[in-house]
């Protein structure tokens, strides 16, 4: 009995049958990247709060060494903050966290905000997967919980949350090492009204929601987003030309960088820094202040005898 031998046609109608699993672009690759640094960033964030013990800012863990998509990190994890009393609601309604994935609920947070608010997630993490089975549920939850809340829109519900808020000014510390104040006030006044605080010098309010992030004064070093209470510290001090200061506690910087300014860039801070991974957002925060030559950045504790000796140079 002759044996049954496909022919060439058959054999290529049999390899088109076999699923070819699609190689994710660059660009998905990138995403799915920066949906697992935010989560790690995102970790980090609520476990400082919960702790009431903040490990650093957003922004100072985004640009940490080890975050390579830093852009779209810190897109991610801002974002998904914002909407995140949302998120939960919707994840609990929709009930759809395995135990399995409520150990990374950091990541399932993230995923959910891109799902449901931001871009299309692509399917090549499992976690992105999972989500994406349950999008329909997801979105059912959601749309119960503004019928119970009685809002339309997505913008509505977060307005609800901020209805509650105090909403407080934005603070910016004018870097008088680059510009004085007169001109700091000129140039912000072309987009929002400026008035100058009463008991910090060179500090500026604006109007609560200023996003200044990219302004060009703030990406030059003539200005920086810095807090009322942290803009006290330095001028508490009082440091007059040519001191010689140890700051002992340094990164991010911005404190460090007010003591230059106050000094008028003459005398001389030793910059301490414990955690090596911060050490780089100093040293780049005085290099955008314009005070690299006052500065000695160490990453470890030393003797205060070695210390004093390197004041004494």
């Amino acid at each position: 009995m002759a044996r049954w031998k496909p022919t060439a046609a058959q054999r290529s109608t049999v390899r088109e049958r076999k699923p070819i699993e699609k190689k994710p672009s660059n660009a998905e690759r990138s995403a799915l990247f920066a949906r697992r640094e935010a989560a790690k960033v995102l970790r980090s964030t609520l476990q400082g709060d919960a702790r009431r013990r903040a490990v650093g800012s957003i922004k100072s863990l985004v640009y940490s060494p080890s975050v390579r998509n830093k852009k779209a990190t810190f897109a991610l994890v801002c974002q998904t903050l914002k909407h995140l009393s949302i998120i939960k609601d919707v994840l609990e309604e929709a009930n759809v966290l395995s135990a399995k994935w409520k150990k990374h609920q950091e990541l399932m947070y993230i995923i959910a905000y891109d799902l449901l608010f931001g871009q299309e997630v692509s399917l090549s993490g499992d976690a992105e997967k999972y989500l994406m089975l349950k999008k329909d549920a997801l979105q059912s939850a959601l749309s119960r919980i503004l019928r119970r809340k009685g809002v339309k829109t997505v913008e509505d519900l977060l307005g609800l949350d901020k209805k509650s808020e105090v909403r407080k000014p934005r603070y910016v510390r004018v870097n008088t090492l680059k510009i004085d104040t007169e001109f700091a006030k000129s140039e912000l006044r072309q987009q929002y009204s400026v008035q100058e605080d009463d008991m910090v010098p060179d500090l500026l309010i604006l109007p609560p929601g200023a996003d200044l992030h990219n302004h060009p004064l703030v990406k030059n070093g003539s200005i920086f987003l810095q807090g009322r209470a942290s803009s006290m510290a330095a001028v508490a001090l009082g440091p007059k030309p040519g001191w010689k200061v140890i700051d002992a506690c340094s990164a991010p910087g911005n404190k460090t960088v007010h003591l230059a300014a106050l000094m008028k860039g003459k005398g001389k801070i030793i910059a301490c820094e414990l955690n090596k991974d911060r050490v780089k957002r100093l040293q780049d925060n005085v290099k955008l202040a314009g005070a690299i030559s006052i500065f000695c950045v160490i990453t470890f504790s030393p003797p205060i005898s070695a210390l004093s000796n390197k004041l004494q140079k």
